[in-house]
């Protein structure tokens, strides 16, 4: 981030795949666990909107869990991925149009033993913020902190963007709307971060957006 620039939500009123790349490298802070986020998934809107994705949660317009979606910037939106795992994402884009950055893995620099105790004492330290699920886990972020403003500095849940890094895209994993769309970023030689999964019911590469 240039010196003198602006480090708080204002920064991320901005489309869905400029706002991964500002929060690719930042710091995650939660609940006396601190963490490098290297990798992310963008993620669009309805169909009225600016970025049609029908991969979205928001795709359908807001409702009563996807608000956060619709902003402002730089609220936290969760969801239970199966019913069963906590994921995180960012909003992003202006208020009122949705938009957000889905948070799937870190590296734990500070607080390791606490992740340990959050995810198991026996998972290896790469592992333990691999993932949306695991990430949410290690860092003790519940879906009580939907709507949690991470660029308060008393929030349970903070981010702090960092220097811009330049990471690699690909398609986002498991999603079968969108399915070829390059919108999954990850800092390479990280082996935090997720394995490439296409879903089963997602077309044939090339014949999805």
């Amino acid at each position: 981030m240039p010196s003198g620039a602006a480090t708080g939500a204002d920064v991320l009123e901005v489309d869905p795949l400029t706002a991964a790349r500002l929060l690719l490298g930042s710091t995650l802070i939660g609940r006396e666990v601190e963490a490098t986020i290297v990798e992310v998934e963008a993620y669009g809107g309805p169909p009225d909107g600016p970025w049609p994705d029908a991969a979205a949660h928001s795709y359908r317009g807001p409702g009563l869990r996807n608000a956060v979606m619709f902003g402002p910037p730089g609220r936290l939106y969760t969801y239970r991925s199966h019913g069963i795992h906590v994921c995180a994402n960012v909003s992003c884009a202006t208020d009122g149009i949705a938009a957000a950055v889905l948070l799937r893995a870190a590296v734990i620099d500070r607080g390791v033993d606490v992740a340990h105790r959050r995810r198991g004492e026996h998972v290896r330290e790469v592992a333990l913020a691999r993932g949306p699920g695991n990430l949410c886990s290690a860092l003790g972020i519940t879906m009580d902190d939907n709507g949690t403003d991470v660029f308060d500095p008393h929030s349970p849940v903070r981010l702090s963007l960092n220097e811009l890094t330049v990471g690699e895209a690909g398609p986002r994993v498991g999603v079968s709307k969108g399915a070829d769309r390059p919108w999954r970023l990850w800092l390479p030689g990280y082996p935090e971060v997720s394995a490439y999964r296409r879903s089963p019911r997602a077309p044939a590469p090339g014949l999805s957006d």
